[in-house]
């Protein structure tokens, strides 16, 4: 289902939020019912966990937001125990997603502010969906072509329909 937009909405403001609300289905998938040690699952002595990846990208996001309002300072928070840390990250994308909604000005253009805190967040989903199969419980693979995956919904609750495989 392609959603409604505005008939003044900017295109690639309305492309980037869809790749927010993708990156947040994606997301919602890989952390959802991870085992209580997942958070600390080490794959090698010099990789970070899964706690420390959450953290970079609730991070990723706080600096999105002030990238798009003028601000390109990176801060690093300090870890929060998992459950708060993926309502940290969660509501950091949500922070982003509502000021993209709005009718505020953007300091930088679309595409920058995707080619460095998006970008960067869509490759540690990918990893922590890659460190879940490690520590021994798979994301299952999904045709994410049919997903339901709609602009604005960016919180952990997402479409229970799923089009998954084995």
């Amino acid at each position: 289902m392609v959603p409604a937009k505005s008939p003044t909405a900017d295109p690639k403001r309305e492309m980037l939020r869809h790749t927010v609300a993708t990156l947040a289905y994606r997301a919602a998938k890989s952390l959802a019912n991870a085992p209580a040690d997942f958070a600390r699952f080490k794959a090698r002595d010099r990789t970070r966990t899964p706690e420390a990846i959450l953290t970079h990208m609730g991070d990723l996001f706080d600096w999105a937001l002030r990238v798009a309002q003028g601000d390109r300072k990176y801060t690093e928070a300090k870890p929060l125990p998992w459950d708060q840390e993926v309502a940290r990250f969660f509501a950091a994308v949500k922070a982003f997603d509502d000021y993209l909604a709005s009718d505020a000005p953007l300091a930088y253009p679309p595409e920058q502010i995707f080619q460095a805190p998006i970008a960067d967040a869509l490759t540690h989903v990918g990893q922590l969906a890659m460190l879940r199969g490690m520590a021994g419980a798979p994301v299952r693979g999904e045709s994410y072509i049919v997903a339901e995956i709609a602009i604005g919904r960016v919180g952990p609750d997402q479409s229970a329909k799923r089009f998954e495989f084995d």
